[in-house]
């Protein structure tokens, strides 16, 4: 195998002190570069993946998997790369900086568009793997007849370190909430082709086709920033792709992405892609989520509703006079505010996060309610489904038996838990649950049009609960008589025995994915 040639910076004019070598640092720090770049890469193809196709978890392993895998495959390969060394170095960045700087726009238009898109998103995953992966072994014989061995190592892998950590650190905190997705794909495709050109022009050995590669990077570089200035655009159709209707609002928040829809007659609220409410019937999810249980509390003083963002089942609970204080915990800021701010959405919700009465915390809630020490008369359990272990863990026995510590003597606690009919095991698994850390439970269900059946399971520590106390007026579909009806089952929905959903076994996932499937797949 031929050797490069002995890197030498541009010689000094004559009469002027001689320049340090910089050009070793110079190399270290296209390390961490490239170390930051791939790793965001990494983590847009995991993000991405689960805002597409939901179960976050299993789709960041399954594509940390593939990638580091690849990665593997790209070390190996680069034992296959002959000198001039400097000359392939150029090109794999040239050619990291396209495929990762494309990825996340090409991912978002080919989805709605291809039925293979897993295999689309594993083949990108795996190609920007062995690409990356290529990088550190090339950089390394570079670098080889400059430092000794044990200290080429130790640097080279330092930066390598650093620059993941830095990756890991800006991703949720700054990339994703201020450029989305497709702008940070975009901007590190940049940063890689940056790196080829600098290394392009500080090295004399480059000269012979330097003019050439500097043309190649200068196109490169205007696609990626024309890309970037049009990405609100590319985001837009995409979405109008997968949205029926006008998408009149849509933001990447750390925790989701919030798409908002609008159509003559109603709005709709997407997060990730799930519809959460359509403006139309959304009363009827939240009058039965609120006031079955609190017409049995006609003394309540204090509430606490866990998730519900959208403020929509605070509206119901501030219906009651008698309620002094409704504390609101929900993780992501950028959904409550949405829901403060947003006219259209203040009219929908009825101002009820600007209420006097009604306090508004951005948490998460797991580690929320271990610190809280209020006792509530009510709480509302109004997360997501558990399509994830992530949102699972807030439907354990650990999770209930901490609710259990905040409610005062005689207080209820009503769950949200997904269509009995559609997800008839994940439905009872969660009544089980709440059973198996020591409540007494009532389920309940009723017709949502915009979700279909839905279901809900109203607790307390013992089975004192009538349902025939008085309601506020003006409600547009809870009455005494609908109560009574939602407490009957009919044997399609009826109750199956199951697991109980605990922390370490997390069954209730594994039930919802099993259960809602064939819906979504």
């Amino acid at each position: 195998m031929a050797n490069d040639p002995v890197l030498t910076p541009p010689r000094p004019a004559e009469g002027t002190r001689p320049a340090p070598d910089l050009l070793p640092a110079l190399l270290l720090g296209s390390v961490f570069v490239i170390a930051t770049c791939g790793l965001i890469y990494e983590l847009i193809a995991g993000t991405l993946a689960s805002y597409l196709l939901g179960d976050s978890v299993m789709q960041f392993s399954t594509i940390i998997g593939a990638y580091l895998f690849s990665m593997g495959i790209g070390s190996w390969l680069s034992r296959f790369l002959d000198a001039p060394l400097l000359k392939w170095f150029i090109r794999l960045e040239i050619l990291v900086g396209i495929v990762g700087g494309l990825s996340a726009p090409l991912l978002f238009v080919l989805f709605e568009y291809v039925t293979s898109f897993r295999l689309i998103l594993y083949a990108l995953v795996g190609l920007t793997g062995i690409l990356v992966g290529l990088e550190i072994p090339l950089l390394m014989r570079i670098l080889e007849n400059r430092y000794a061995f044990k200290d080429l190592v130790s640097k080279v892998f330092t930066f390598d370190y650093i620059g993941a950590l830095l990756a890991s650190l800006i991703f949720p905190l700054v990339l994703v909430p201020q450029l989305g997705l497709i702008r940070t794909a975009l901007f590190f495709g940049a940063l890689n082709v940056a790196v080829a050109g600098v290394v392009l022009h500080r090295f004399r050995e480059t000269q012979p086709y330097r003019r050439r590669f500097t043309g190649v990077i200068v196109a490169t570089l205007l696609v990626l920033a024309v890309g970037f200035a049009f990405a609100e655009r590319i985001q837009t159709y995409t979405e109008t792709l997968a949205f029926q209707d006008q998408v009149i609002y849509s933001k990447s928040t750390p925790y989701q992405r919030i798409v908002l829809t609008k159509n003559n007659r109603e709005l709709r609220l997407f997060l990730n892609g799930n519809l959460q409410f359509s403006s139309q019937d959304e009363y009827r999810y939240h009058e039965a989520l609120v006031h079955p249980a609190m017409q049995a509390l006609p003394r309540a003083r204090r509430a606490l509703v866990l998730g519900g963002g959208d403020g929509l089942a605070v509206r119901e609970l501030l219906k009651y006079p008698q309620l002094r204080q409704v504390r609101l915990v929900d993780l992501d800021p950028g959904m409550t505010r949405l829901f403060q701010q947003n006219e259209l959405l203040l009219a929908l919700n009825q101002r009820a996060l600007l209420d006097a009465r009604v306090q508004v915390v951005n948490g998460d809630a797991y580690h929320w309610v271990r610190r809280d020490t209020t006792r509530y008369d009510l709480l509302v359990v109004d997360f997501p489904d558990p399509s994830n272990y992530s949102i699972g863990k807030l439907y354990t026995t650990a999770f209930y038996r901490e609710l259990d510590k905040l409610l005062a003597p005689g207080g209820l606690l009503v769950v949200q838990s997904t269509s009995p009919y559609v997800a008839r095991r994940s439905f009872w698994c969660i009544n089980h649950t709440l059973q198996a850390a020591g409540f007494h439970t009532i389920p309940y269900h009723l017709y949502v049009p915009s979700f279909g059946e839905w279901g809900y399971v109203l607790a307390g520590r013992n089975g004192h609960w009538r349902g025939d106390g008085p309601l506020p007026a003006g409600l547009r579909y809870v009455t005494p008589q609908v109560i009574r009806q939602m407490l009957v089952f009919p044997p399609d929905m009826s109750e199956l025995p199951t697991e109980v959903n605990q922390l370490n076994n997390q069954a209730l996932v594994h039930y919802f994915e099993d259960d809602w499937g064939p819906y979504t797949h």
